[in-house]
């Protein structure tokens, strides 16, 4: 019995004249995250894309896992393939549906006629596959206003379909439709969830890692890369730069009053971001800042933190409240790695009584010690490269 897996794209309806592009790229980051799994046919349809596997053993489920993350998909089921006769609809949904109608006690039928030669309305092809379920599973009833499950039938142009149950996406738009930004990625809980908001709101993603050995350890930087495949899963893979940021913290460190180092730091993290995200085609940067959060968040310390660069910055949690980014971190299997006791950079030389309310005046005059251009040039200078997938 051929199987097949139907997708809904949801908001891509909404898109226009832009839609079959957008259409035309959900189906390449499609082709490319199931790539791995063997040969896949796939068509688009009547609003609906379908992925058809070209091998008898071809991983049917770990197909669905991968297409359930899947940006720019609202909806989607496994469905039977059948021919377009009531004669073998029929036949094939007492084997296609047992294990679906064991354990539950009332259903109902839809269905939906595409081509309008097929000899039955929709109403009819309903009673004739209610009729038939009845006959093959006496325990069921019907009802038709609030069932454990809905059976459809689908008359499309080339062939009809079964289907029982329509599983949730991922939602959203597909990663590459609004272009690509870069996310200021540490081991905390924050940016994680940042990343993958503004992925599925169809961001590709770059990322900028910065690391601060012996301060930091391999550890940390593991951690990042293992929370950035967790986010891979949805985006795609993602291209991480990790500059080195010992020396930077150490010169302000020696060179700048002790209240400012915080504000200091993530300026230079701004400055650095930028040049690095130009250079990798990125358009703006992603930060998971979130308003008043901690000292470096309040708004006059993001407006300092700003003021050095001429890019667009991209705050997506920045109404948000802990609890509400803690969930989306359950959600997403980021939470439990991102509260592992490895610090980051962002965690050393932690003011005792940092600035809350700077001016960007005092801001320039608290980092005059340093010699900013050449510091910034050796930290791009000594970044690393690499992929997560």
């Amino acid at each position: 019995m051929k199987e097949i897996i139907l997708i809904k794209n949801g908001e891509l309806a909404l898109k226009g004249q832009n839609r079959s592009n957008f259409e035309d790229i959900l189906i390449k980051n499609i082709r490319r995250r199931l790539k791995s799994l063997g040969k896949l046919n796939i068509r688009k349809a009547q609003s609906t894309i379908y992925l058809e596997p070209a091998e008898d053993d071809y991983d049917f489920e770990e197909a669905l896992q991968r297409v359930s993350l899947i940006f720019g998909i609202a909806g989607f089921s496994r469905a039977c393939v059948c021919e377009k006769s009531m004669e073998d609809i029929l036949s094939k949904a007492e084997i296609y549906l047992k294990s679906t109608m064991e354990n539950i006690k009332t259903f109902k039928v839809e269905a939906k006629r595409a081509d309008k030669n097929f000899p039955l309305t929709s109403p009819e092809i309903c009673r004739e596959m209610g009729g038939k379920i009845l006959s093959y599973f006496p325990h069921l009833k019907v009802d038709v206003h609030n069932p454990d499950i809905v059976v459809y039938v689908e008359i499309r142009d080339f062939a009809a379909y079964i289907r029982a149950e329509q599983l949730h996406g991922a939602g959203g738009l597909p990663v590459g439709t609004a272009g690509t930004a870069s996310i200021l990625i540490s081991g905390g809980i924050d940016s994680p969830v940042a990343a993958w908001t503004m992925a599925k709101r169809g961001l590709r993603l770059n990322a900028i890692h910065f690391a601060s050995p012996p301060y930091t350890s391999a550890r940390a930087e593991m951690k990042v890369k293992t929370l950035l495949s967790k986010v891979a899963r949805y985006s795609g893979t993602i291209n991480l730069a990790i500059v080195p940021f010992t020396e930077i913290q150490d010169q302000i460190a020696e060179h700048c009053p002790e209240d400012y180092f915080t504000l200091i730091m993530r300026r230079m993290m701004m400055r650095i971001s930028e040049k690095i995200a130009r250079d990798s085609g990125s358009l703006a940067l992603i930060t998971g800042e979130s308003l008043g959060q901690v000292a470096s968040q309040t708004l006059p310390a993001l407006v300092s933190t700003d003021s050095v660069v001429n890019i667009p910055v991209l705050r997506p949690l920045i109404g948000m409240d802990k609890e509400e980014i803690i969930s989306i971190s359950r959600n997403i299997d980021t939470f439990e790695t991102s509260i592992l006791p490895y610090e980051d950079c962002c965690t050393v030389f932690t003011p005792k009584h940092p600035k809350t309310r700077p001016t960007l005046e005092l801001c320039e005059n608290a980092e005059k010690g340093l010699d900013i251009d050449n510091l910034i040039e050796k930290a791009i200078s000594e970044t690393v490269y690499t992929y997560i997938d």
